[in-house]
């Protein structure tokens, strides 16, 4: 079963800034930059594993991501992930919803992406801060930050999903953080 490692961390502006900087002065190759939309689905069987469904809309393409907890330990989380690329965002949300899954939480982002040092490194902009994740092996997180000199950035133990019900807003009984 795949299993997604990645450590967070919670940066002010400034950093952000100056992370684009060293990512491109230690050979970081640009991947991508986009808009997310990401709407997570609760309920039933997800519940009883304390999963996600995530259909996550960009500008080109959606995903469909089954997430599930699979432990956290200094700092880097370990979940269960397996997502497809979908052709059509609102179908695969009808399915869902007949599956008799409900919208709980909306979040938006804008992510830049990069690869270096076997790791992908992504900042991400939220309407409640900036963050930066690395995922990859425990081992090549670990040369990454050594990498990016961010020993002493503050880490972020809560998911996105968290952070969006702590300072998010109820829209009709589903939780957003919209720009």
């Amino acid at each position: 079963m795949p299993i997604e490692i990645e450590k967070k961390y919670r940066l002010s502006g400034e950093q952000a800034v100056g992370l684009i900087e060293r990512i491109v002065a230690e050979g970081g190759e640009f991947l991508y930059e986009r808009h997310e939309e990401n709407l997570l689905y609760r309920g039933g069987v997800l519940d009883e594993r304390n999963a996600v469904l995530r259909v996550r809309k960009t500008d080109a393409p959606a995903f469909l991501t089954y997430k599930e907890n699979a432990g956290f330990e200094g700092g880097v989380k370990k979940r269960v992930e397996i997502e497809i690329e979908i052709g059509d965002a609102q179908a695969c949300e009808e399915i869902i919803q007949k599956l008799g899954f409900r919208l709980s939480l909306v979040y938006e982002k804008r992510r830049k992406a990069w690869r270096l040092a076997g790791c992908e490194v992504v900042l991400d902009e939220l309407p409640f801060g900036c963050f930066m994740e690395i995922e990859g092996s425990t081992e090549d997180i670990l040369a990454a930050e050594k990498l990016l000199r961010v020993e002493d950035v503050a880490i972020e133990s809560s998911t996105y999903p968290g952070l969006t019900m702590k300072h998010g807003k109820d829209v009709g009984g589903v939780m957003e953080a919209r720009f």
